[in-house]
């Protein structure tokens, strides 16, 4: 049995350690939900082949045109502009004539293949809920590069790609009457597991019960002083 569950644990360690999605250059977003403001996180897990990554280059998607870098002391930020015709406007009513096509990292020294980092953007998502984001990504070297950019076909798993784009799928927004009317069953349950209107008269019942056995205490000491 001990044989058993030791092999167990090792194949699941394995399972996990070797999981090619593990190596993978990754987007984890704060927030997905559609016309929202989020922090996307990029990971770079290792170099390439062996090699210290020097540089990191991130496509933004065409409907996302503000971005806001975060500063990563180990790495100079680039923004790559591209024009928009026609212009457009931003939340705050400002006429926009350029979006941010693409964000780059370069190392101020190359990060070693057994190390790892991560690069945060700030940005609004699009209002396309159920559409997927991708942000292709190229990975270069001390010697050679890694192009994170292929996207699955349809009905294929992103996992069985080779170098896969990182990416998400939008969210829409919760809504609120479904919100309250999800509510609603677990207080329906929680009165229910109380025995409804039978564990109101219950409590009532164990009220009374307590303030008559307080009445019979304060008389029992009146007739022992009396006495």
């Amino acid at each position: 049995m001990r044989i058993g569950a030791l092999g167990l644990f090792v194949v699941a360690a394995v399972a996990l350690t070797g999981s090619p999605a593990a190596a993978h250059v990754t987007v984890t977003p704060s927030v997905t939900i559609a016309d929202s403001y989020t922090v996307l996180t990029f990971g770079v897990p290792h170099g390439c082949d062996g090699s210290a990554t020097t540089k990191v280059s991130i496509k933004i998607p065409e409907k996302i045109v503000s971005v806001t870098p975060t500063v990563n002391p180990n790495w100079a930020v680039q923004k790559v502009m591209a024009d928009l015709n026609p212009p457009v406007k931003d939340s705050h009513g400002n006429e926009l004539t350029q979006r941010v096509a693409e964000v780059v990292y370069t190392a101020k020294t190359p990060l070693p293949d057994d190390l790892r980092d991560t690069f945060e953007l700030s940005l609004k998502l699009p209002n396309a809920p159920g559409e997927t984001l991708a942000f292709p990504a190229v990975q270069s070297c001390q010697q050679g590069e890694t192009p994170w950019v292929e996207m699955p076909a349809a009905g294929q798993d992103a996992d069985e790609l080779e170098h896969p784009a990182p990416s998400f799928v939008l969210t829409a927004k919760a809504d609120t009457d479904d919100a309250d009317a999800a509510v609603q069953p677990v207080a329906r349950s929680s009165d229910e597991s109380g025995g409804g209107g039978n564990g109101v008269v219950g409590w009532i019942g164990l009220v009374l019960g307590a303030l008559g056995l307080v009445a019979g205490g304060v008389a029992l000491l009146r007739t022992r002083k009396s006495a």
